[in-house]
């Protein structure tokens, strides 16, 4: 597996330089653990343009395999992240989100709250985790194993699905 991907932290106060991200960097060695090719973590503020640019960045300049955000999925004003992605993607891919709240349900209530969306912009995966370190090596971890088939059949794999 040659994947790359690209790892976006969404964060006011991390843009600033008022908070230290540990999400995007725990996310980047758990990728490059399983092969991915991971560019450097940006850290970007809570505005949906710029989210929304930073993901078409990554896939049509960048042309990176996998998008994962970190950030913004909650309910406070400023959690923007899904609309932003909405704004990018061509296709929902509505069962890594699924799966990651039902599974992270089973960890905590709170999981219900989370407005993360998952999606396709031309041949890549867009993944929106939680923003805590914790919740977001969860939440990829939950869908982690799904990646490499979901790039090989969306980027043109005419194999059959098999188990």
């Amino acid at each position: 597996m040659n994947y790359s991907a690209q790892i976006i932290t969404i964060s006011d106060k991390g843009s600033r330089g008022e908070r230290i991200d540990t999400s995007g960097p725990a996310l980047k060695k758990i990728l490059e653990s399983q092969g991915f090719k991971v560019s450097d973590v940006i850290v970007v503020p809570d505005e949906t343009d710029i989210i929304a640019d930073a993901i078409e960045h990554a896939v049509d300049d960048r042309k990176m395999d996998v998008v994962v955000t970190t950030g913004g999925t909650g309910l406070s004003p400023r959690d923007v992240t899904p609309e932003a992605t909405r704004m990018v993607i061509d296709r929902d891919l509505p069962g890594f989100a699924e799966v990651m709240r039902f599974e992270s349900y089973k960890i905590t209530p709170h999981a219900i709250i989370s407005r993360a969306i998952c999606g396709i912009r031309k041949n890549s995966i867009i993944i929106n985790l939680p923003g805590s370190e914790r919740a977001a090596i969860e939440n990829l971890g939950f869908v982690i194993k799904a990646i490499p088939h979901a790039l090989a059949k969306l980027q043109g794999d005419p194999d059959d699905c098999g188990t």
